[in-house]
């Protein structure tokens, strides 16, 4: 019964947020030129280099467009990449997004590990691999599991917006919130370079 109203909630933000997307705009090259301002934390092709930095190659451009988005206006906070997205404009943000989308990723279960035991409450959003299923939800895989805890806390406690999350987040205790980002950053997760 709570997966169902998990996903009756998801699938009204979901054709809600679908009806709003546009396709991105970005030039990829012009997004790789541009990249050196993210390549110390996440890398030039998006494989995070610091432990509490999100692996962002192969994320949805539009997902990363709303972030970058929201680290540039303030409805998104953090001491590093508010400084960062002040200083781009909508094209760049375009470019970094298109490039960063054009990673090719493959994500792979521990050996030995069922799809079926992924967290129930993250697998319709995130998948069970941790690449994300639909276009407002950041891939998953691989992602430090300190990361994954934070910004789960983060939408418990309100620091960070989204209809879909907090919800879902305020329903985990901690044990939950572990057992999700355990989850997650035992897959194995490779970024190839873009053709």
């Amino acid at each position: 019964m709570r997966r169902q109203a998990i996903a009756g909630l998801l699938g009204g933000v979901i054709l809600a947020q679908g009806a709003l997307a546009e396709e991105p705009s970005g030039d990829a090259e012009a997004g790789r030129a541009k990249a050196g301002i993210c390549r110390t934390c996440h890398g030039l092709n998006g494989y995070a280099k610091m432990p509490l930095a999100p692996h962002i190659g192969g994320e949805n451009a539009l997902y990363i467009e709303n972030q970058l988005h929201a680290f540039h206006d303030g409805t998104r906070v953090n001491e590093m990449m508010s400084v960062v997205a002040a200083g781009l404009d909508d094209e760049a943000i375009a470019d970094l997004a298109a490039w960063y989308a054009s990673q090719q990723i493959e994500a792979s279960l521990p050996p030995g590990t069922a799809a079926d035991r992924a967290p129930e409450a993250c697998v319709d959003c995130h998948g069970a691999n941790g690449v994300a299923v639909i276009e407002e939800a950041p891939n998953l895989a691989g992602e430090n599991a300190t990361y994954i805890r934070q910004q789960l806390e983060a939408f418990r406690a309100g620091r960070r917006a989204s209809d879909v999350m907090q919800p879902i987040a305020a329903a985990m205790d901690d044990a939950a919130m572990r057992e999700a980002a355990d989850w997650y950053a035992s897959i194995n997760l490779e970024i190839a370079p873009a053709p």
